[in-house]
């Protein structure tokens, strides 16, 4: 059975990752100064089911799999990359527009819109595979070794609670000072640097080894 030191530690883990600078961390930013304080937290929401995602893949060994498949890492990784690729070359061309809002013209469904805020964060976080590789090599670490269903299930709410909280201040915080983000040479510039790191990351994702 889990204990509530080793489900301490692990959130201390799991924290010390959610505040690394990466993808996740873009496109909440991104989606809280485009959409607001709501579509951030709809991203937020998307890479804490991500996390969901691939701590239990983990847990049941996919992960695993994807660890030390280089077929199938090459093949979520490069899914991944384009998908970043995708999202900061869209960032560039709003930033080239002078800024430009990614919620549709009045009249669309406000839940669609939220939706696609939260599949963008989802999205992110599952096709990138270093994800997989990191819940690879934390969850043994915690999860007892006679762990049963209920200790993987505990590890895993544990992951997203913290994932969550990270990213819902991210947002709130983003879209508390989105007044001063939205100016337009404000939001070009923001824009051209979000798409910039996004296409970053996107290309070193690519470009890195099978683990």
């Amino acid at each position: 059975m889990t204990g509530l030191g080793q489900a301490l530690a692990f959130a201390g883990v799991i924290g010390l990752a959610a505040v690394s600078p990466g993808p996740d961390f873009a496109v909440v930013v991104r989606r809280s100064v485009a959409a607001g304080r709501w579509h951030g937290m709809a991203a937020a929401a998307g890479v804490a089911a991500g996390v969901f995602v691939w701590s239990v893949a983990a847990a049941v060994g996919v992960a695993a799999l994807l660890a030390a498949s280089a077929v199938a890492f090459t093949v979520v990784k490069l899914a991944g990359a384009a998908y970043l690729l995708w999202l900061g070359v869209s960032a560039l061309l709003a930033a080239r527009r002078g800024g430009g809002e990614i919620e549709p013209a009045a009249g669309g469904r406000p839940e669609k819109r939220l939706w696609a805020s939260f599949r963008d964060g989802l999205v992110t976080n599952v096709l990138n595979p270093k994800c997989g590789v990191f819940f690879v090599a934390v969850l043994p670490q915690f999860a007892p070794v006679d762990g049963a269903a209920a200790d993987v299930l505990l590890l895993s709410v544990v992951a997203v609670a913290v994932t969550v909280a990270w990213f819902v201040v991210v947002a709130n915080l983003v879209a508390a000072l989105r007044r001063v983000l939205s100016r337009p040479m404000v939001r070009r510039a923001l824009d051209a640097v979000t798409g910039a790191v996004l296409i970053t990351i996107g290309i070193r994702l690519a470009a890195s080894p099978t683990p």
